[in-house]
């Protein structure tokens, strides 16, 4: 058995094991309602298939028929999503081909972390480290199998960086640049390790600094320009209704602060000696490649902080924008273990020995550190959950929303107006009802109003952005919903003059909704109210 056979078996062999356990992470997120299995992802990429549901109905990219507001960040994921609402797929199991085609991203991705850890080192351990951290990595998985483009993403980039190093100094690659404008077709905020990768090229490839900026930069300027265009005259706005939400009405020092935090609780439960680790390869081998590895990587940590962080740092590990550069960190990682692992071998008399102790240390770090990453915010339930002992993470808000779908399917009429404030998996299973967003990410009245959550120091662990605006004047008060599903926490006094006046609370099964006495919409022979 040559060595080459033998490190294409084990890789084969480590690429199936994921396949697997992928499986069971996607039947594990599943649940039986109304006598069917249905497969759910996680909310706000349920809304992106709303949209795409939409679309592949011929109703155009969005979220309410008739109503032109991009509540998305993502138009060709949502237009990928929207291939398989061609197909004669039920409701209840669309989601089951989109978790898998994440898995397939994710698996094709473990290639080129394969291939990216081989240009630095022959070491077989080394490189199954790499692809195993990145394989079972919890947040990668949730985000790439709950329906997020992080799957796709994190191919795409990592790919693009093997693209760099396999072409060295000499070669100028025009495929890397057609690569990363798709990417921002798929996230317009892919611009970021777009300019990474291009600052780092234009720098060391001195010979070829014209074409960089030719093709990099006309790249760009073409794809973002020509979707900025076509946003502004489809939706009459610069930018993503998402982006004015997230982003706008709270003040910049506080923003940037809320990112530091929600950085620093990742390097710190992500234990930061670990995660400095791959800091050291400047110690062995300085030069462009370890720079670019690193500039995309922090480029990625930069971003997260300049937005304020995501809505879920709660739930612990790389959020949405940082675990796309997470196997990069993880072949950085890897390759690193090694390096030190070496140089305390040749510190050793003893040739033989040395190797042997040195590889147990190593193996006893990687099994210390596989846990470690995956232990989110220090709770040992996550272990739980990544050895799917549990649920997996937002699996519980998915069931309740779509038994509340499902109620409300069955005591509401076609074109009954629905407030929610998870805008993703009950509009999708009601897709004949008028969808009202609490929250603003599909209505740009919200999105542009100032931020409603207290504003200090002392209340940034408690900011969530995108989840910080919302107004009840406008959106009972003038909207009106027939139903009211759910009310923003710590908003009762805000939400009791609608609520008390207007509506009629209604407990079953768990689930509390409102609904509007005067309405004509709501099956009133099939629910039970109690004045």
């Amino acid at each position: 058995m040559n060595s080459k056979f033998l490190r294409n078996f084990l890789f084969a062999l480590l690429t199936l094991s994921f396949l697997y356990y992928a499986y069971r992470y996607i039947e594990a997120s599943s649940f039986a309602a109304a006598g069917q299995k249905f497969y759910v992802l996680f909310d706000d990429a349920m809304i992106s298939m709303r949209y795409a549901y939409n679309l592949a109905r011929g109703l155009g990219p969005v979220w309410n028929a008739g109503e032109r507001v991009e509540g998305f960040t993502n138009p060709l994921w949502v237009g990928f999503m929207a291939l398989f609402h061609l197909l004669p797929i039920p409701l209840s199991r669309t989601s089951l081909y989109i978790q898998w085609s994440g898995a397939v991203f994710l698996a094709a991705n473990l290639y080129f972390v394969r291939r990216i850890v081989e240009h630095f080192t022959n070491d077989l351990l080394t490189m199954l480290a790499a692809v195993a951290l990145t394989a079972f990595y919890a947040p990668l998985i949730s985000w790439g199998l709950l329906g997020m483009e992080v799957s796709l993403l994190a191919l795409i980039l990592t790919a693009v960086v093997w693209l760099c190093l396999r072409n060295g100094l000499e070669r100028f690659s025009i495929p890397t640049y057609i690569l990363l404008a798709v990417s921002t077709l798929i996230r317009f905020d892919m611009a970021v390790p777009y300019l990474v990768i291009l600052a780092v090229l234009f720098i060391v490839q001195k010979q070829h600094r014209k074409r960089h900026l030719l093709w990099g930069l006309g790249l760009l300027i073409l794809f973002l320009g020509v979707q900025t265009l076509g946003r502004y005259f489809y939706y009459g706005q610069w930018l993503p209704n998402t982006y004015y939400l997230k982003v706008e009405g709270w003040p910049f020092s506080l923003r940037i602060l809320r990112g530091l935090y929600a950085l620093v609780n990742f390097i710190y439960y992500s234990n930061w000696v670990l995660f400095l680790l791959p800091l050291s390869l400047f110690f062995f081998r300085r030069d462009w490649k370890v720079t670019l590895l690193s500039a995309v990587f922090i480029g990625q940590l930069a971003y997260s902080v300049y937005v304020g962080g995501d809505a879920w740092e709660d739930h612990g590990g790389a959020n949405r924008y940082i675990a796309i550069a997470m196997p990069l960190f993880f072949a950085g990682f890897a390759w690193s273990l090694n390096e030190l692992r070496q140089k305390a071998a040749a510190a050793f008399g003893s040739r033989r020995v040395a190797e042997v102790s040195s590889r147990l240390v190593w193996l006893a770090v990687f099994v210390i550190s596989i846990l470690n990453f995956n232990a989110l915010i220090g709770d040992w339930k996550s272990i739980e959950r990544w050895e799917l002992r549990r649920k997996p993470d937002f699996v519980a808000g998915s069931q309740r929303n779509l038994q509340i779908a499902l109620a409300l399917q069955n005591t509401t009429r076609p074109g009954a107006s629905i407030a929610v404030i998870g805008a993703g998996t009950i509009p999708y299973f009601l897709p004949n009802r008028y969808a009202i967003d609490i929250l603003g990410k599909a209505d740009p009245y919200i999105a542009h109003e100032k931020v409603r959550t207290p504003m200090s120091i002392e209340d940034i662990p408690n900011m969530r952005p995108g989840h910080m605006k919302w107004d009840y004047a406008h959106t009972f008060g003038e909207l009106k919903p027939d139903v009211i599903v759910a009310i923003w926490e710590g908003t009762d006094k805000e939400a009791a003059p609608y609520l008390v006046n207007y509506y009629y609370a209604v407990v079953g099964d768990g689930v509390k909704v409102y609904l509007r006495k005067d309405s004509q919409n709501i099956l009133w022979d099939k629910v039970q109210v109690k004045n």
